[in-house]
């Protein structure tokens, strides 16, 4: 321990955010980030805990105390190996994570926690420049191969961890380039992209190999992957997005957020063909348009940021759930995660850029003309009883050049589902033994949001170790010398 006085000598000091107009005027990341000085200040919070809570709040079990305390000292090489211990991708969730580890902070229970967030990105930005970070392919070959459907965070941490067991791993993405929603959901502004290709080039060098614009199920059948691989592992995320099918669904100018957030992002690379993951080829922009946002999750959030930075002439964001309080509630103690009203980014900026989250809001059609989405019609709901009753005389209607849905997704395609003969849970998502993760179908398992609902990076990371560590036992025949991620049921 640093400094034994330090959670009572320093304040909180976070990194900064950008104003609203400054950072409104282009897609890059918006943040200001402390001194190397004043980062070891801040680790000198940590109060070295006889329990430390914030590794349970952390799917992923990170060392915080130590790498806190590495980095008190100026020893930021050990810091990063301590780092990347237990975690792949660090610069991913160093930036993306909303940090449960911070919420169950000891020194939060009645100070401002520890900025555990703050120093795991401040580690890991300085190993990339310093040059500490370079591939690190096996010494050694097993024979054995692994097809990984999906190259999110989850089949990339899985990848990864196989290929440093020495097995052959191959990852299959549909897209033309892998990251899953690192690189095609969540906005530049949130997470560069330059940062997730970096990362994919290294395990490249490593020996993993890539197989892009590939749709198992469509290029190539999942009956060819059981022939040529030892093992598969599904880490397709959750694809299928939920539908809002009222009155009007059919009207141009409706779109999912997953059709809209990608073409920006290709944008900003340079793309010519910003619609080429659109089922139809559409573009989309939100550019002079009043736009309704309906999801008030992460995703809406990115929906908000992105339309008004495409020139949106007004956004509006719509959540059937109730506002969350301004603190803890007596049913949700310290230290399980905070379930209480966050403001995003995005969403500040579409408060100083006079819009609004509304919410217990229901939106029981849409409107148009010739074709075209014009507004749409919405009641209050009141949740008093436990579920949305409509409140009468509460009904209104908006006007909406673009609507986005972003009110989450419900599971893998079914299509996979049903060529890989997998069984499912009552939610729709891969059924896995809760030890080998692996599913009804022998070598066939599953990780990250299709084995466990839609979730954080963090957990998809923590998934696909988990599932690399299973993987290594089927295939070896013994225990595996991978790292064991706990498997304690989370609240996150």
């Amino acid at each position: 321990m640093g400094d034994p006085r330090g959670f009572m000598k320093y304040s909180r000091q976070d990194k900064n955010i950008q104003s609203v107009g400054e950072r409104l005027k282009n897609h890059e990341e918006h943040y200001y980030y402390p001194s190397e000085e004043e980062v070891k200040t801040q680790a000198a919070r940590c109060m070295d805990c006889g329990v430390p809570f914030c590794m349970t709040g952390c799917p992923l079990g990170n060392l915080i105390p130590e790498w806190n305390d590495l980095v008190y000292r100026g020893q930021w090489r050990q810091a990063l190996q301590a780092l990347h211990a237990t975690n792949n991708f660090p610069e991913f969730t160093g930036r993306v994570c909303p940090a449960p580890c911070e919420t169950a902070c000891v020194l939060g229970i009645n100070e401002p926690p520890v900025t555990i967030k703050l120093h795991e990105v401040s580690i890991v930005d300085k190993g990339y420049a310093e040059g500490w970070i370079v591939p690190q392919p096996p010494q050694t070959r097993s024979g054995k191969s692994v097809a990984v459907i999906g190259g999110g965070p989850a089949g990339l941490a899985c990848a990864q961890q196989l290929n440093r067991a020495g097995h052959q791993v191959t990852v299959f993405e549909k897209s033309d380039r892998a990251g899953g929603l690192l690189m095609y959901g969540i906005p530049h502004y949130k997470l560069r992209k330059e940062k997730v290709q970096r990362r994919v080039d290294l395990l490249a060098e490593e020996g993993i190999a890539f197989r892009y614009s590939c749709e198992v199920g469509k290029d190539v059948a999942f009956a060819e992957l059981r022939e040529e691989y030892d093992a598969i592992v599904f880490a397709t995320g959750s694809e299928e997005p939920r539908d809002l099918p009222v009155t009007g669904r059919d009207l141009e100018g409706i779109h999912y957020a997953m059709e809209f957030l990608p073409q920006q992002n290709r944008a900003n690379w340079g793309d010519v063909d910003i619609a080429a993951l659109h089922p139809k080829h559409q573009e989309i922009s939100a550019a002079g348009k009043k736009v309704i946002v309906i999801g008030g999750g992460d995703t809406g959030s990115d929906c908000i940021g992105t339309s008004l930075r495409q020139g949106a002439s007004g956004v509006v964001n719509f959540e059937l759930l109730p506002q969350p309080p301004c603190e803890r509630a007596d049913d949700n103690p310290w230290p399980q995660w905070s379930r209480v009203l966050r403001i995003s980014s995005s969403v500040e900026e579409l408060q100083v850029m006079g819009g609004e989250v509304e919410y217990e809001i229901m939106t029981t059609r849409f409107i148009g003309n010739n074709g075209k989405v014009t507004g749409l019609e919405t009641v209050q709901v009141d949740w008093s009883s436990g579920k949305p009753e409509k409140v009468p005389g509460s009904e209104k209607v908006w006007h909406a050049d673009l609507v986005l849905l972003a009110m989450g997704y419900l599971g893998p395609r079914p299509q996979l589902v049903q060529d890989s003969g997998c069984e499912t849970d009552p939610r729709s998502n891969f059924k896995t033994d809760n030890k080998s993760r692996m599913t009804s179908v022998d070598g066939v398992f599953a990780a990250g949001d299709c084995r466990r609902g839609q979730s954080l990076v963090v957990w998809a990371i923590a998934e696909g170790r988990e599932v690399a560590r299973c993987v290594d036992e089927y295939l070896t025949g013994k225990p595996s010398l991978l790292p064991k991620v706990r498997l304690e049921s989370f609240q996150y």
